[in-house]
C-alpha cells in the first residue's frame, strides 16, 4: 500500500513495472474497501440534501427565469452578475440537478445553447484561445477547456485612470508602503485597507538628535549587559555575554512544537500564517515592548518629581529642595513627561509647549516656597528671575524694590539687585544704575556701623560693601564715565587713608558729611600735584587755612595743538571712532580748574569731565580692616593698569571681562619659561577702551595719566606699613617692566630706548630707598628688566650682587628662592637658544650656570660667581638638602605652624629645576606631582575648617580663608611651572605628549580661570588636526562650573581653527593644503558654543563674550544676523561702551542710530557727531 491512498490505483498498475518499494513508504493499516464505503456514504448524503433543497416555494424559480431570460440577452451581463450572487447561482444550480429526473422540470433555453456549448469543447482539442474573450473560472468543466487566451484589445481605463480597476485587485494584508517601479519623489501608492478598528501609527527610526535620545543622555545609566539568551543569569564578573549552543540555536529556529507545527519543522513566520494571524501582532507586541524601554526615562522623570513634592510636602521649609525643585522645572519641560504626560508624546506635542507655560508653571513653585519660607532671600531671587521674562518693567522693578526694602542687610539680595538696574534695557539708564549704587552702598553702610537698628549687619559684610563699591567703579568705566569712577577711587582713599581723628567714632553718615566741604573746597585731591588730604586739610582749617602758592607750570599745555583729525578724507563714521578713541584714552582724568592760571568752572568744554559731590557722596563707605585697605589700593592700582596679584572676586570677574588680550596668546618662543609671569587679566585698564580686536598704541597711560599714578604711589606710600609699601613698589616695578615687554614686542626701538632709560632710572630709585635696599624682590625684578632689555652682563651682575646680600638666608627665604628661580631659568633659556634649541636636562650639569646658582642656594654660604665647573659633592648635598626643606615646608603647612604659603612655589620651583638638570624631566615631574597633591589637600582642609569655625569667629575665619587663598595661587603657579617646563622639553626633545597633557587636564580640573594653563594646553593640542579631545575635555569644564573662562578659550580655540582653514583653503597651494585636513561645520559650533556660552548667567553678563560674538557673526557676512545678535546684547548688557563702537565699526551707516541710543542711555559721549562735523570743516 502507498503512503498516498488516493493514488494506491495508480501505483497497483504500475508495480509489476517498477522495482519494490521500501517499507516505510507503504500504509499497512489502510484498506482500499473501507475507503470507498465511506464515500459512497458520503454521495448518498449528499443527494439526501439535494432533494431537500427541491421542495423549496416555486416563487423563487420565477425569478430564476427572469434571471435566466437577461442572460440569454446579454451572456457578459449574465456572467457579472452570476459572480456577485455567488450563493444564490450555487443554490439555483443545486435545484436545476434535482429537477432533471421530473417530468413537471423546466428546460431553459440558456441550458441547453450551454450544453451545445459544452459538447463542441470536448470535442475540440486543448489549446490557447487567441480571441481575446475572458471566461470566468466556473464556466470550464473540463481540463480539455483552454485556461490561457491572448488578449489584443487595449483597456482604455488602464491609460485614463493610470491603474487597475480596484476590483480586478486581490485584496491581501500588506506591510509597509513601499513598490517596486515608482518614483519615490512623485509617485505613492496608498495601502489603506478599510474596515480597521483601530489604526496603529507606525514608529519611525529615532535618530541620534531626537527627544527620546536627548532624554537618555539626560537619564541614568542603563545597565551595560542586555539579559543573556535563555534566561539564565548573568554573573556581574563577565566581560562577555554567552552565545546559546548549536542545539539550542536549531532548536529556536525550527520553532516549538504545537496543534499547527507538530514536528516543529516550521519556522515561526510559517507556524503564524497556520494559526491565521501573520506577523501584524507579533510586531506590535515588539513596537510595545520597544516603547516600554523608550519610557523608562520618562518613568525616572516622574519618579524624581514624585519625590521632590513628596520632600517639600514633608518639609516645607527646605529651602534648597524648594529651589533644585524650582530648576528641575527645566528638566522636566526637556523630557518627554512634561506636564504629567507619559513618554508616548509626540515631538510636535513637545514643540507646542511653550517657554511661557515652563515659567508659569516655575512662577508656581516659586510662590509656593516663598509662601511657606518669606524670610529666605535665596527663593525671592529666584521667584524675581522667572519673573523677569514674565512681568512687565514696572512691575518687576516694584516688587524689586520691595525686596530690598525688607532685606536691607543682604548684599547678595542687592548685588542681584544692581545687575538688575544696570542690565535690564527697558528700564537702564547710567543715571539710575548710578543713584541704586548709591542707595545700597549708603543703606548697607548703615547697617554695618549699626545705625541702622532694625536690621543688623551680617557676617563679611565689610568684605562685600568693598566688592561692591568696585563694582560700580568698573561699571562707569566701562559705560566711558571714566572721571566719576577715578573720582569715586580718590574719594574713598581720602575718606580712608586721611581720616581726621576727630570724626572715626561718628557714623559713616555724619563722616560724609565733614567730607563734603573738603571735596567741594578746590583742595587738590590724591594724585594730583600738592595733595595734602583730608585730615591736613582739616587741621589747617582749625588753625585758619592756607594759602596756595602759584608755581610757575614748567610743562607746556600742548593739549589743543595737535589736531584731533589728521585724516579728513576718510568717511565720518571713521573720524568719529577716531576722535572717540583718543579722548577715551586722553582725558579719563576729571578736570579740575588751575588756580595758578585763573581758571573756573565755567573755562571747562566738557561739563561731563567735572564731577560734584553728589555724584560720588552716597558712595562712601568705611574701610578699617588692613587687609581690605590693601586690596582698595591695589584694585585702585590695577584700575590704572597696573599689575598687581590680587584676584578679582570671582561674582565680578565676568562683569569685568572686556580685554581680549586674555585669550590672545603672548608666549615668546624665545622665553618658554618666564613668558608668564605677567599675565594679562583680561580688564582694560582706563583709558584704553577700544574697538575689539584693535591694540591699543600705548605702551602705558597718556602723559597726564603717568604723572597721575607716580602722585598717588608717592602720596599713598608714606601712610602705609612698611609691608604694604614693598607690595605698591613692586607692583610699580612690574608696570615699569610691563611697559618694556610692551615696546620689545612692539619692535619700535626708539620706543624700547626711551621706556628703557626711564624704566631703569626708576628702578635705581627705588633701590636707593634705605627701606628697600634689601628688597630681593625689587633686585629681582630691576634684573629682569636688564634683560629683557638685551644687557645681559648688567643682569647678571645686578642677580650676583641680589643673590650676595641674601643667600645666606638659605632656603627660608621666599624672596630667595623666587629670585634664584628666576635666575636659573633665564640661564636655561640662553643656554638653550646657545645649543641651537637642543635639550639641556641631565646633560653635563657639572658646566651649567642654573645648576651653579640652585647648589649655591642650596648651601647657604657666601655666594660666589659661577666659575665654569659645579663639584659634584655638591650636587648631592644639594638635592639633600632641598630634600629636607620641601619636606619640612609642606609639613609645617600641614600642621599649621605656617601662617602664608608663599615661598612654597619658589622652594619647589627650584627643587624641580634642579631635579631636571641633574637627574632628569621624570624626577622634576614626580616633585611637582607630589607638592600640588599636599597642597590641595591642605587648601580643602583649611577651608573646611573655617567653614565650620566662621560662626564662633569671624576673624579667625577670614585669616583661614586668606591662607586658604594664598594656598590655592601657590599650587596655580606650580601647575603654570610644571606645565611649562614639561613644554619646553617636549619641544626640544623627544618626550611623550601624554605626560603635558596630563597635567595639564588635572590642573585645569581644578583651575578652570587661569589664562596661562589654557594657553599652554591649546598649544598642546594645537600639534593633532583631530579636535576631539580638546573638545571632550573643554565640555567636561565647562558642564562642571559656572565659569566663563573655559567658554572663552574653547570658542577661541575652534575659531583658531577655522582661521587656519579658511587661510589654507584661500591659498591655493598643493603643498599648503596637503598638511591639513578638512573641516565641515565650523561655524556652525562656534556659534553653537557662543549660544551655550551667553545661556548661563555669567556668560549673559560677559561683554567681552558678547562683542566676540557679534565680531565672529559679523565675520561671516550674514550682517542681518550680526545686527540681531547687537540688539540681543544690548538686552543683557546694555551699559558696555565697547559694545556700541564696535557696532559703528560694522554697521556704519546706522552710526546716528547708535550715537543716539548712547545718549538715551546716558551713555558717555565724548565727541558728538556735530562737533566733529565742525572739526571736519575747519
Amino acid at each position: 500500500m502507498a503512503l498516498f491512498p488516493a493514488f494506491h490505483g495508480i501505483s497497483t498498475e504500475k508495480e509489476d513495472n517498477s522495482p519494490k518499494e521500501p517499507e516505510w513508504l507503504s500504509n499497512q493499516s489502510f484498506r482500499t474497501g473501507d475507503a470507498l464505503s465511506l464515500h459512497h456514504i458520503a454521495l448518498e448524503k449528499a443527494k439526501e440534501a439535494v432533494e431537500g433543497a427541491s421542495r423549496e416555494p416555486s416563487d423563487k424559480s420565477v425569478g430564476s427565469i427572469s434571471e435566466a431570460e437577461n442572460e440569454d440577452e446579454n451572456d457578459s451581463g449574465r456572467q457579472k452578475k452570476r459572480k456577485k450572487k455567488d450563493k444564490k447561482k450555487k443554490h439555483k444550480k443545486h435545484k436545476r440537478k434535482g429537477g432533471d429526473g421530473d417530468d413537471s422540470a423546466t428546460v431553459y433555453p440558456s441550458d441547453l445553447r450551454r450544453k451545445k456549448k459544452e459538447a463542441q469543447r470536448q470535442e475540440a482539442p486543448v489549446e490557447v484561445e487567441r480571441q481575446g474573450r475572458f471566461r470566468w473560472l466556473d464556466d470550464l468543466r473540463s481540463a480539455a477547456d483552454g485556461f490561457f487566451c491572448v488578449d489584443r484589445k487595449a483597456d482604455s481605463a488602464n491609460w485614463q485612470y493610470k491603474s487597475l480597476y480596484r476590483g480586478d485587485v486581490a485584496r491581501y494584508r500588506r506591510k509597509g508602503s513601499s513598490s517596486l517601479g515608482l518614483n519615490p519623489r512623485s509617485q505613492a501608492v496608498s495601502w489603506d485597507e478599510p474596515g480597521q478598528a483601530k489604526k496603529r501609527a507606525d514608529r519611525r527610526p529615532q535618530r541620534y538628535y531626537s527627544s527620546q535620545a536627548r532624554q537618555l543622555l539626560r537619564s541614568d545609566a542603563l545597565p551595560s549587559h542586555p539579559p543573556p539568551p535563555g534566561g539564565s543569569t548573568l554573573d556581574p564578573g563577565t566581560c562577555f555575554i554567552p552565545l546559546p549552543s548549536q542545539q539550542e540555536h536549531e532548536a529556536n529556529a525550527k520553532g516549538q512544537a504545537s496543534l499547527v507545527n507538530p514536528l516543529g519543522v516550521y519556522d515561526a513566520g510559517t507556524a503564524l500564517w497556520l494559526e491565521g494571524k501573520g506577523r501584524a501582532a507579533a510586531q506590535e507586541k515588539g513596537g510595545e515592548e520597544e516603547g516600554k524601554e523608550e519610557d523608562v526615562a520618562a518613568v525616572r522623570i516622574m519618579a524624581r518629581m514624585e519625590e521632590f513634592n513628596r520632600r517639600v510636602r514633608e518639609n516645607p521649609k527646605d529651602t534648597q529642595g524648594w529651589l533644585e525643585f524650582i530648576h528641575f522645572q527645566d528638566e522636566l519641560a526637556s523630557s518627554g513627561a512634561a506636564f504629567g504626560g507619559g513618554g508616548g508624546e509626540t515631538d510636535a506635542e513637545h514643540r507646542r509647549m511653550s517657554t511661557r507655560a515652563v515659567l508659569e508653571k516655575k512662577l508656581a513653585v516659586a510662590e509656593r516656597a516663598v509662601e511657606n519660607n518669606p524670610g529666605c532671600v535665596a527663593l525671592q531671587l529666584a521667584r524675581l528671575a522667572v519673573c523677569r521674562d514674565l512681568w512687565e518693567p514696572a512691575a518687576l522693578l516694584k516688587e524689586w524694590k520691595k525686596l530690598v526694602f525688607l532685606h536691607p542687610n543682604s548684599a547678595p539680595l542687592w548685588r542681584r539687585y544692581l545687575l538688575f538696574c544696570q542690565g535690564h534695557f527697558a528700564s537702564f539708564s547710567v543715571g539710575k544704575a548710578g543713584a541704586a549704587y548709591g542707595k545700597c552702598l549708603s543703606t548697607l553702610a548703615a547697617c554695618a556701623d549699626g545705625s541702622m537698628l532694625s536690621h543688623p549687619a551680617l557676617p563679611g559684610a565689610e568684605e562685600d560693601l568693598l566688592d561692591l563699591f568696585l563694582q560700580q567703579c568698573h561699571f562707569l568705566r566701562q559705560a566711558g564715565h571714566s572721571e566719576k569712577a577715578v573720582c569715586l577711587f580718590q574719594g574713598l582713599i581720602d575718606f580712608t587713608f586721611f581720616k581726621p581723628d576727630s570724626v572715626k567714632k561718628l557714623t559713616t553718615r555724619q563722616q560724609v558729611d565733614f567730607f563734603e566741604p573738603f571735596w567741594d573746597s578746590g583742595e587738590p585731591r590724591v594724585g594730583e600735584r600738592l595733595a595734602r588730604g583730608w585730615k591736613a586739610w582739616m587741621l589747617q582749617q582749625e588753625r585758619g587755612g592756607w594759602l596756595v602758592p602759584s608755581e610757575p607750570d614748567d610743562d607746556d599745555d600742548d593739549e589743543g595743538d595737535d589736531e584731533e583729525v589728521k585724516n579728513k578724507t576718510l568717511p565720518k563714521w571713521r573720524i568719529w571712532l577716531d576722535v572717540e578713541t583718543s579722548r577715551e584714552a586722553n582725558h579719563w582724568l576729571p578736570w579740575r580748574p588751575d588756580k595758578s592760571k585763573g581758571q573756573s568752572e565755567e573755562d571747562c568744554d566738557d561739563p561731563e569731565r567735572q564731577v560734584l559731590f553728589d555724584d560720588i557722596g552716597p558712595s562712601m563707605i568705611r574701610v578699617t580692616r588692613p587687609d581690605l585697605q590693601l586690596h582698595l589700593l591695589c584694585s585702585f592700582l590695577q584700575f590704572l593698569g597696573l599689575p598687581v596679584l590680587t584676584p578679582a572676586s570671582t561674582h565680578l570677574r565676568s562683569l569685568l571681562l572686556d580685554d581680549l588680550s586674555l585669550l590672545q596668546d603672548q608666549r615668546d618662543p624665545e622665553r618658554p619659561l618666564t613668558s608668564f609671569h605677567l599675565p594679562s587679566p583680561g580688564i582694560s585698564a582706563v583709558g584704553h577702551t577700544t574697538v575689539l580686536g584693535v591694540p591699543c598704541k600705548q605702551a602705558g597711560l597718556c602723559k597726564d595719566g603717568e604723572e597721575f599714578v607716580q602722585n598717588v604711589l608717592l602720596q599713598i606710600s608714606p601712610q602705609l606699613p612698611a609691608e604694604d609699601r614693598a607690595v605698591l613698589s613692586l607692583s610699580w616695578l612690574q608696570y615699569e617692566k610691563l611697559k618694556v615687554l610692551r615696546s620689545v614686542r612692539s619692535r619700535n626701538k626708539k620706543r624700547l630706548r626711551t621706556q628703557g632709560k626711564r624704566s631703569k632710572r626708576l628702578a635705581k630709585r627705588l633701590l636707593k630707598e634705605p627701606e628697600n635696599r634689601g628688597r630681593l624682590d625689587l633686585w629681582r625684578e630691576y634684573a629682569h628688566l636688564e634683560w629683557l632689555l638685551g644687557n645681559l652682563e648688567e643682569a647678571r651682575k645686578v642677580f650676583d650682587t641680589a643673590l650676595g646680600l641674601g643667600v645666606a638666608r638659605g632656603l627660608k627665604d621666599p624672596a630667595l628662592c623666587q629670585l634664584c628661580l628666576l635666575y636659573a631659568q633665564l640661564e636655561m633659556e640662553e643656554a638653550w637658544q646657545a645649543g641651537e634649541g637642543r635639550s639641556l636636562a641631565g646633560t653635563s650639569p657639572a658646566t651649567s650656570p642654573a645648576v651653579h646658582i640652585l647648589t649655591k642656594l642650596a648651601e647657604e654660604a657666601t655666594y660666589t660667581p659661577f666659575s665654569g665647573q659645579v663639584a659634584p659633592v655638591a650636587i648631592l648635598k644639594a638635592r639633600k638638602s632641598y630634600e629636607q626643606a620641601v619636606e619640612a615646608c609642606l609639613a609645617g603647612l600641614e600642621t599649621g605652624r605656617f601662617k602664608k604659603a608663599q615661598h612654597v612655589a619658589g622652594l619647589v620651583g627650584c627643587y624641580s629645576l634642579f631635579q631636571y638638570l641633574t637627574v632628569g624631566v621624570d624626577a622634576a615631574n614626580v616633585i611637582y606631582r607630589q607638592a600640588r597633591e599636599r597642597l590641595d589637600q591642605q587648601a580643602s582642609m583649611t577651608l573646611q575648617n573655617s567653614g565650620v569655625d566662621s560662626s564662633s569667629a569671624n576673624a579667625n575665619s577670614s585669616s583661614a580663608n586668606a591662607i586658604s587663598i594664598s594656598i590655592t595661587a601657590d599650587c596655580e603657579a606650580l601647575a603654570v611651572q610644571q606645565a611649562a617646563l614639561l613644554r619646553h622639553h617636549t619641544n626640544t626633545s623627544v618626550f611623550p605628549l601624554g605626560h603635558l597633557r596630563g597635567a595639564l587636564t588635572s590642573a585645569l580640573t581644578h583651575f578652570s580661570m587661569s589664562a596661562p594653563l589654557w594657553h599652554l594646553y591649546l598649544q598642546a593640542e594645537a600639534r593633532y588636526h583631530s579636535a576631539g579631545r580638546a573638545r571632550r575635555f573643554f565640555h567636561s569644564v565647562m558642564k562642571g562650573g559656572q565659569s566663563v573662562v573655559p567658554h572663552l578659550f574653547a570658542i577661541w580655540a575652534e575659531q583658531g581653527r577655522k582661521e587656519l582653514l579658511d587661510s589654507v583653503q584661500r591659498s591655493g597651494g598643493l603643498a599648503d593644503i596637503l598638511p591639513t585636513l578638512p573641516e565641515n561645520g565650523l561655524s556652525n559650533r562656534i556659534r553653537s558654543l557662543f549660544e551655550a556660552a551667553t545661556a548661563k548667567e555669567e556668560g549673559a553678563q560677559c561683554p567681552l563674550l558678547w562683542r566676540m560674538y557679534l565680531k565672529f557673526t559679523a565675520s561671516e557676512g550674514n550682517m542681518e544676523r550680526a545686527k540681531g545678535i547687537f540688539y540681543k546684547a544690548l538686552q543683557n548688557v546694555p551699559w558696555a561702551k565697547g559694545l556700541y563702537m564696535d557696532a559703528v565699526l560694522l554697521f556704519p551707516d546706522a552710526v546716528s542710530e547708535f550715537l543716539d541710543l548712547m545718549t538715551e542711555k546716558e551713555l558717555r559721549l565724548r565727541a558728538p557727531m556735530e562737533e566733529v562735523e565742525i572739526l571736519m570743516e575747519d
